[in-house]
């Protein structure tokens, strides 16, 4: 045999070693586990052996089947709202420490959470320092051409933090939703409760407009606005009572021509509200002048049960649904926190077909602080930020999903099997996603299958696992 031969043989052992071996490598997939503790001395961390699939039988009765054929919506992303106390409090740390946390919480590297969707409030949310529209007259003055709008107050801190926020990800979605209108639009002239004036219909459109138009000169671009925040709930300040009825004349005949008009494309996503009332985004697409302009419903969990939002889906699969609004009550207890979000919204709310999941408040004092007077006292940020940040229980609810189910990913099948519920995305770079809970009083062992891939793996009573493959 000559010197090319040698080579010729060499070189083919090598080919045939390496298809081999990828052909092993497709048949066995290994899958990172990512793991949270019922007591959360385990919070969203990766484990350090991974779980390898193999051709042999499931070793038990329960199997949780994924099926990447089975296709639903494609995903928004998961996050936070982003209060003016979030933002306050993230823009008063130094330079090196704000850096370093945005970094953590919106890129995807390391481990980074990669945060891909927020909600901001369209003037003062509850979480503000005190109540303040973009446009606030002494009483008794009013302004229906909205010469005197301002981004005002989101200037200092809302907006300084939404465009560090960019510069880590550009791709981020923003929500922006009101709590109220300003007050001389509205008929009790006060910040808590009350109704939009009929006059003031057209006003209240292009203040939207306006709020949409500035925030885009800032560089800002809004992806989907809600017509109002917990519509229903009128006695939180700022608030307003929003009607049905009232929210269909307003978007059919104001909102949705006035975005038309000016060319905007922002979403325009009704309600914002309980689980319990979907009769209310129900009456507003049954008229079909006004769900000519919608793009779908949001939806928060104070009251209800999460599958009665696929209801709405199934009455009108071509409208989106939102989550948008949790929150968890201070002090917080991760041992109860953790299973309610992540069986309710992490998988509750993607298993009847949201495209977002949000919780609420990004980040607070030790104190909760801020809020208006009147406003919530106990919203627990998902970060405390006081002498040193603080990670809660719903950064690492929020995790689980996060980092790897990016925007662009498609909820696919898994079969909801009683005590570990569950559910799967295919990712954009054709990877799997299955986050897992056992919601059981005791250890439980149970098989992942994914088409002839089949791997056994345990989980500890109540723990949560996000598996990648």
């Amino acid at each position: 045999m000559n010197q090319r031969d040698v080579r010729f043989y060499s070189l083919l052992l090598c080919v045939i070693f390496l298809c081999v071996n990828c052909a092993e490598t497709g048949q066995n997939p290994a899958a990172e586990c990512w793991l949270s503790s019922h007591d959360g001395q385990v919070k969203f961390q990766q484990q350090a052996e991974p779980v390898v699939f193999g051709q042999s039988g499931a070793d038990t009765e329960k199997v949780i089947e994924v099926s990447s054929d089975l296709r639903y919506q494609t995903m928004d992303g998961f996050g936070f709202s982003l209060t003016g106390g979030s933002a306050f409090h993230i823009h008063r740390l130094d330079d090196i420490t704000r850096a370093a946390l945005l970094d953590e919480l919106f890129s995807t590297t390391g481990s980074n959470i990669g945060i891909s969707y927020l909600r901001v409030s369209i003037g003062a949310s509850d979480l503000d320092d005190h109540v303040f529209s973009y446009n606030d007259l002494p009483s008794g003055k009013t302004d229906p051409n909205l010469t005197n709008f301002s981004l005002g107050p989101d200037t200092v801190h809302v907006i300084p933090v939404l465009k560090e926020i960019l510069a880590i990800n550009p791709a981020i979605k923003i929500m922006g939703s009101p709590w109220s209108p300003p007050v001389w639009m509205k008929d009790n002239q006060h910040s808590i409760g009350g109704s939009l004036l009929p006059e003031f219909y057209d006003s209240y459109a292009n203040y939207f407009v306006k709020y949409l138009q500035a925030m885009e000169a800032e560089g800002i671009p809004i992806d989907a606005i809600t017509v109002q925040n917990e519509p229903l709930h009128p006695g939180n300040n700022p608030s307003l009572l929003m009607l049905a009825k009232d929210q269909a004349e307003f978007i059919k005949n104001h909102l949705g021509p006035a975005f038309q008009t000016n060319q905007i494309d922002t979403k325009i996503v009704i309600y914002d509200h309980n689980a319990d009332r979907i009769d209310y985004p129900l009456e507003i697409l049954d008229d079909p002048e006004a769900a000519q302009y919608v793009d779908g419903s949001a939806f928060h969990l104070y009251g209800g049960e999460i599958e009665a939002l696929t209801q709405v889906h199934d009455a009108y699969p071509d409208k989106n649904l939102y989550f948008t609004e949790q929150w968890v009550g201070a002090p917080g207890k991760f041992e109860d926190n953790l299973p309610w979000h992540i069986k309710n919204l992490i998988i509750g709310a993607s298993r009847n077909w949201c495209k977002t999941v949000l919780e609420w408040n990004l980040a607070a004092d030790p104190n909760q602080d801020p809020h208006t007077e009147g406003g919530c006292t106990r919203c627990l940020g998902a970060l405390t930020i006081g002498d040193e940040v603080i990670r809660n229980v719903a950064y690492y609810i929020i995790a689980h999903a996060s980092k790897f189910v990016r925007p662009g990913s498609v909820r696919v099948g898994s079969n909801d099997l009683e005590g570990l519920p569950n559910v799967a995305f295919e990712t954009t770079e054709g990877k799997i996603v299955l986050i897992v809970m056992n919601e059981s009083a005791n250890q439980q062992e149970f098989a992942i299958k994914d088409g002839e891939n089949t791997v056994n793996v345990k989980l500890n009573a109540g723990d949560v696992a996000t598996y990648v493959w």
